[in-house]
């Protein structure tokens, strides 16, 4: 894999560190080793997604969902089982820990556990204060000029 270097990135922009730091994140990320357990991201409305594991062996009691710092966090420990004598195992069982890095304003709806998959839900929802609104336009322009060239005019008397 390529090695690619954002420092350049980092040096020419301000605010976009978020960004600059989920492309780090997926350029040093090793895909072979994620592999357990299989999981789908489905797209199941406009602002809605669901992600879904198998998490075949493992109970309710066994699975956790821990969203922090707009990480989802998917982690699964099986509780000491008793010795078992097994001719084939090709269920496995062993724990994991699986992250899923959120957008902003993306939150869990819910999540499920049913026929050995894990449902969960997630959502988009954007605060009022950012969603686009429409600006009343003045009939008054004459109003508006006037206001700033008084400003303009004070400003060159006091220079």
């Amino acid at each position: 894999m390529r090695n690619f270097d954002l420092a350049p990135l980092y040096r020419a922009t301000v605010g976009f560190d978020q960004v600059a730091d989920m492309m780090d994140r997926v350029f040093t990320n090793d895909v072979s080793k994620q592999t357990y357990p299989p999981y789908n991201i489905e797209k199941t409305d406009e602002d809605a997604w669901r992600i879904t594991i198998a998490v075949a062996g493992f109970s309710d009691e066994d699975l956790s969902v821990e969203v922090r710092e707009n990480s989802l966090i998917i982690t699964a420990r099986k509780a000491q089982e008793e010795e078992r004598t097994y001719l084939h195992r090709g269920i496995a069982t062993r724990a994991f820990e699986r992250r899923f890095h959120l957008a902003d304003h993306v939150r869990v709806s819910g999540a499920a556990h049913r026929d050995g998959m894990l449902h969960i839900d997630l959502m988009r929802e954007v605060p009022e204060a950012l969603k686009p609104r429409q600006i009343r336009i003045a009939s008054d322009v004459s109003g508006t000029a006037k206001s700033v060239e008084g400003k303009a005019k004070k400003a060159k008397k006091v220079n």
